[in-house]
């Protein structure tokens, strides 16, 4: 892995040496530098190293990302200087013309909300697997404890492509697929799309989910709480408190909903938390001992626990919102607030 990161620096550097034009430089800084580029997809592999090495291997590949950002920006400040010596060099323009001006473009309320929970738990040592949106029953249903004629499938109103094919419900189908190729120590995130048949101003039939989940030895409920205070309260930067109540679901046991202090009156009872002073926010639980013996895991061995929230949740609480509808229906004057 330090081998692979060292020359990942040594090819963006001979690479960034040979640039000479600023459309040039951006392609560069989105191959190497961007959310999906190199340095980032090395960086969520260390997941996959040996725990003791992380710590050294984290440090070493954001020295090395940060190196080639800063020779990113001296190369930038070149190239837009030449640029412009080379427009003053021309003819010069006509200053009587109106000037021309571009909105600037601004990222969907709900992909910054997403990119904020990614980050929070990048932050925490969780990597970031990502699975397909059109799923199988086995992995959304049968490897999560939910088999056939199961009651919590009617949870979940899915739509079906065929009898073994359908959209997934939830991103927890990657828990299994996972689980299955790789040995604990896992802590992952699995953010995208998910999809189900309900549609009203609190529930759309497509929307954003981050599941959670962690698996190792001597895992306890504790783990758990200490991992979703921390990520509340820096996604809502305050000090909320969270309340945990026991719930169902079938591939955790025991199971809990966990609620925050009303993020709107501050715990004091307003419309919104209908008068509570808590709001129910994701839900959460233990992973069963069921889910692990279908992947081959010894549950005397390991333990686990396992989240799930949804975005346009967090996205509503975090500016207000009471409509979720708001988010999908193109309108200008409400997407450019944010």
């Amino acid at each position: 892995m330090e081998q692979e990161l060292q020359n990942l620096e040594n090819e963006a550097k001979e690479q960034l040496a040979e640039l000479s034009t600023v459309d040039q430089l951006e392609e560069f800084r989105i191959r190497f530098l961007g959310r999906k580029g190199h340095f980032t997809t090395a960086m969520r592999q260390l997941g996959s190293v040996a725990k003791e090495d992380r710590p050294r291997l984290g440090q070493l590949a954001n020295r090395l990302k940060n190196e080639v950002e800063k020779l990113f920006e001296i190369k930038h400040t070149s190239l837009k200087a030449a640029s412009q010596t080379s427009r003053q060099d021309g003819v010069m323009p006509d200053l009587t013309l109106p000037g021309r001006w571009s909105a600037p473009g601004k990222l969907h309320p709900v992909t910054q909300v997403m990119n904020e929970a990614c980050a929070i738990f990048e932050q925490l040592g969780f990597s970031v697997a990502e699975g397909p949106d059109v799923e199988t029953d086995h992995y959304n249903f049968e490897a999560l404890n939910i088999p056939a004629h199961h009651p919590a499938r009617d949870m979940h109103d899915t739509f079906y492509i065929s009898d073994s094919i359908l959209l997934r419900t939830h991103t927890s189908p990657m828990q299994a697929r996972v689980m299955e190729v790789q040995q604990p120590p896992l802590r992952l995130i699995a953010p995208g799309k998910v999809y189900r048949c309900d549609s009203d101003i609190t529930h759309t039939p497509m929307f954003q989910q981050v599941e959670g989940f962690l698996v190792d030895k001597d895992v306890s409920f504790a783990d758990l709480k200490g991992i979703l205070t921390v990520f509340i309260r820096q996604m809502f930067e305050k000090d909320l408190s969270l309340r945990f109540r026991p719930s169902f679901f079938p591939f955790t046991e025991p199971s809990a909903e966990v609620d925050i202090a009303c993020v709107m009156c501050d715990g004091a009872g307003c419309r919104i938390c209908q008068k509570t002073g808590w709001l129910e926010i994701l839900g959460s639980g233990m992973i069963d001992p069921e889910v692990f013996k279908m992947v081959g895991y010894d549950p005397e061995v390991y333990s686990g626990f396992a989240f799930g929230l949804g975005i346009e949740r967090i996205a509503m609480l975090k500016y207000g919102i009471d409509d979720i509808r708001l988010f999908y229906e193109n309108d200008q004057r409400f997407l450019s607030q944010f």
